[in-house]
């Protein structure tokens, strides 16, 4: 059976999210578009609703959020990022941002967004990066039974010191909690683990989390490791698991290295 693929969007500027709704609904995505973060946080909730009614049908997939949108700041895109990823690790969040608004991306990915796409933008990109925050957040369905299996040659699990890797779940497990992860933040996790020791350029960690068609830079490496870190070490600001090599990369090294 086929599965829906469901996408909420909230963009306030008429045009864009138009262009936005044709191109997703072309790529079949079953999309409820929305003009401010008030009416996105009651579509998301009227579809949490629905999906506790229904055996988990309902839910949104992807949340796509412009970044500054009419109405107060705490109705802002970054603040519906933070709103929506307290209501779910699972949801894939990619922002909609403007060139000038630098420090507005990385404040979103640090609130938890997955992505994020600079205007102007082309359907070739736009899809790419949905596609791509789809993939991971159906593979993660597919591990918890929630949909119909993904087929995807699962890695064995993996033990590094403290940490597990639980492949089936995609779950991290520290000192036998599993840790509250994003899709993204796992993925991270799964390929520094099984790289312990391996000096990994920003390049290749790109091209590995986000894939070859990533229009975007580096720096979403860098924020995202830097929120991984708050989640993992003990002193974020002196890495023990996720140590930087300078003007390269990252590198994993264990507690039991």
């Amino acid at each position: 059976m086929k599965q829906t693929k469901r996408i909420l969007v909230c963009e306030d500027e008429e045009a864009i999210r138009d262009f936005v709704v044709i191109h997703l609904k072309r790529a079949g995505y079953d999309v409820t578009a929305t003009r401010n973060g008030e009416e996105a946080l009651k579509a998301f909730d009227a579809a949490e609703t629905i999906a506790a009614k229904s055996e988990g049908r309902g839910h949104y997939d992807i949340a796509l959020l412009d970044i500054m949108m009419p109405g107060p700041p705490e109705r802002q895109g970054d603040q519906i990022c933070k709103i929506l990823r307290e209501k779910s690790s699972t949801i894939g969040i990619i922002m909609l941002s403007a060139k000038s608004q630098e420090m507005d991306k990385v404040n979103s990915l640090m609130g938890g967004a997955d992505d994020y796409i600079t205007k102007p933008f082309s359907p070739s990109e736009l899809m790419a990066r949905v596609d791509a925050a789809y993939r991971r957040v159906a593979f993660m369905k597919a591990s918890a039974g929630e949909v119909a299996a993904v087929e995807e040659e699962t890695a064995p699990d993996v033990v590094s010191g403290v940490f597990k890797v639980n492949a089936k779940s995609r779950t991290v497990d520290k000192n036998g909690v599993t840790l509250d992860l994003t899709q993204v933040e796992f993925q991270i996790m799964d390929f520094f683990i099984r790289n312990e020791g391996v000096a990994l350029d920003r390049k290749r960690i790109l091209l590995q989390i986000w894939g070859d068609s990533y229009f975007g830079d580096e720096k979403i490496v860098d924020v995202n490791v830097r929120r991984l870190r708050m989640k993992i070490e003990e002193d974020p600001s002196t890495p023990l698991y996720i140590q930087t090599v300078w003007g390269f990369g990252y590198k994993w090294v264990s507690d039991e290295a």
